[in-house]
């Protein structure tokens, strides 16, 4: 047993003040209160991400890819490749490299041979990256739920 001295003092009070109370002539009136949330709102609409490399989620680069990928569209659905879900992942390295993980809605769709070299071609055609690589997968298979919510309002299904 260590017959150490406490690190702690203690203090005696015979009394403590009543904080004061709330009082509703004090409260924050709607108006205030809406003004507030529209200037905090504002700022976090406006921010843009600190620190964010070009090839990342969120930066230049990646972003450019991610346009490209919306400017293809499906020949017998009038809806981009991006929006309809058909893109699984997209990696940007540092230097340039460019994969794109994709599907087709199905594995016998017509264009099952010439997509992937459309995507490969326009992906490499955006300034910045050196070499585009597609890599087609078929699990999971494709289904209506991975399209996005304007997709589904696009073919109606909203």
């Amino acid at each position: 047993m260590n017959d150490e001295s406490p690190r702690f003092t203690v203090e005696q009070v015979d009394s403590v003040p009543t904080p004061p109370r709330a009082r509703v002539d004090q409260a924050e009136t709607p108006a205030d209160k809406l003004e507030r949330k529209k200037d905090y709102l504002d700022g976090f609409l406006n921010q843009r991400p600190v620190g964010v490399a070009a090839h990342e989620p969120g930066g230049d680069l990646y972003e450019a890819v991610i346009a490209a990928l919306r400017d293809i569209f499906d020949p017998e659905i009038p809806v981009n490749i991006y929006d309809l879900g058909l893109i699984y992942g997209v990696e940007v390295t540092e230097d340039g490299a460019a994969t794109i993980a994709m599907t087709l809605t199905t594995p016998h769709c017509p264009v099952a041979e010439s997509m992937p070299g459309e995507v490969e071609l326009r992906i490499a055609s955006v300034p910045g990256i050196r070499d585009a690589e597609v890599n087609l997968v078929w699990d999971p298979a494709w289904d209506p739920a991975k399209m996005s919510d304007e997709a589904r309002l696009e073919l109606g299904m909203l």
